[in-house]
């Protein structure tokens, strides 16, 4: 690569990572500012039954991985090997399935919303405020699954900016939705939920508008095709199966940590979880850009390209990471004061618990990278094992904590993050990976 095409390929590597992690900020203050506006407008209790209700949002994200993001990579891929016929196919087939999923996900939140809110929470004085949020972000469902999915093909397929602008008119709504309906019409929680259902449904409108255009690639084919929704599985799959493993993770940590310090520390794991958000600003900016960028340069066969996009990923979630965790270091009461905390032992358990989640999230962030990258490089037995590790490592570390250390429980999640990086590298070294492109079979 010559310094005229380095210099070219610089500028497409910070555009798709700014619009990516532009993504990752409206969503990020989308969420955040979500909570901050329950927490303020309605009371701590409402903060933690969204917390209490993650579990089942992280299940659709799931859903999207194996469905879309998997897909993405794929139909990346073939836009490299310029068969947009095949993209095309490709993107039909994922999309319809996201569309199916979410409709059975509706009749579940018309027909049984209680028997789901009784899965994620048992104690009393949280159940109707998680019922009410949880009902509507079920009937919902098709809205998320489809702005998520939508924003993988429109950005891979080469409109990042437009997912950028559609994703912040998405956040900006809610949250102005999110005053209106809570304060103005006395909705509560529904009005939340309502708030974010809506927004999504504004951004899909939206990002339709790149199929509109000359630019776009992706259309909506027939005829007879080599059968594709297994290869989707078999890409998504190490993603879905460490969402898999982190809706477990979320639900079994609201039991445990429900059970040993109560209200108070279900409220403090929550103001981690809207940490985590933080985080995932960087996170999802990189990995997107990785999937994207990544996937095209895989499907092109330049060996050289990709290990430049993955260097310039990971200095710059470093960075982002270090000034982050700082910031939390030194003024953590300032988090805490945004989501309308009153009672001081939630202060000072919230300010504790932040702290050492701030540490404990960056070994998180780089495991999850790293996935990414073992996937792509078609070391499929270490993604997987990593996305097994990533979150059920936590599960018996937390639990032992619970039961023998209570006092030091938040450093159950940096402890086992820990162990995993510690066997992934040893795994690594005894099944002799490479990071080296070979030929990509579906």
């Amino acid at each position: 690569m010559n310094t005229k095409e380095k210099k070219e390929f610089n500028v497409q590597f910070w555009r798709f990572l700014w619009a990516s992690t532009l993504i990752g900020l409206s969503a990020c203050l989308g969420n955040v500012v979500d909570a901050m506006i329950v927490g303020n407008l309605i009371d701590e209790d409402s903060v933690s039954a969204i917390n209490l209700s993650l579990p089942f949002l992280q299940f659709m994200f799931t859903v999207n991985m194996l469905l879309a993001t998997g897909a993405g990579m794929l139909v990346g891929m073939e836009l490299g090997k310029k068969d947009t016929r095949r993209a095309s196919y490709i993107f039909v087939v994922s999309m319809s399935a996201c569309l199916l999923t979410g409709l059975v996900l509706t009749a579940c939140g018309v027909l049984i919303p209680d028997v789901a809110t009784r899965l994620l929470c048992d104690n009393e004085q949280l159940y109707q405020p998680t019922y009410e949020y949880l009902r509507v972000t079920l009937i919902g469902a098709p809205a998320y699954l489809l702005m998520w999915g939508l924003d993988t093909m429109v950005s891979v397929d080469g409109s990042p900016r437009l997912v950028s602008v559609s994703i912040l008119v998405d956040n900006a709504l809610h949250l102005l939705l999110d005053v209106v309906f809570i304060k103005y019409f006395g909705w509560g929680i529904e009005g939340s939920a309502w708030a974010a259902v809506i927004g999504h449904v504004v951004g899909i409108a939206m990002m339709a508008i790149h199929f509109l255009s000359k630019e776009n690639h992706l259309r909506l084919v027939g005829g007879r095709q080599k059968p594709v929704f297994g290869s989707i599985i078999s890409q998504g799959a190490p993603l879905a199966i460490a969402s898999i493993c982190l809706t477990v993770l979320m639900f079994a940590s609201n039991k445990i940590i429900l059970s040993s310090l109560g209200r108070t520390g279900i409220y403090a794991f929550a103001l981690c979880m809207n940490l985590l958000l933080i985080y995932n600003l960087f996170l999802g900016g990189v990995c997107r850009t990785i999937q994207s960028l990544g996937s095209i340069q895989v499907g092109k066969g330049d060996n050289e390209a990709f290990t430049l996009v993955l260097r310039k990923s990971f200095n710059f979630i470093t960075v982002a990471m270090a000034i982050t965790c700082i910031y939390v270091w030194i003024w953590p009461e300032s988090i805490v004061m945004l989501f309308g905390a009153n009672e001081s032992d939630m202060i000072t358990e919230g300010c504790r618990a932040l702290r050492i989640f701030a540490v404990s999230l960056i070994p998180f962030c780089y495991i999850y990278t790293i996935m990414i990258v073992y996937k792509l490089y078609n070391h499929h037995h270490m993604a997987l094992f990593i996305s097994f590790a990533l979150s059920l490592t936590v599960i018996p570390v937390l639990w032992l904590f619970s039961l023998y250390a209570e006092e030091w429980i938040w450093y159950g999640f940096l402890t086992a993050y820990i162990i995993e990086m510690v066997a992934i590298f040893v795994l690594h070294k005894t099944t002799h990976a490479k990071f080296e492109l070979t030929e990509n079979k579906q």
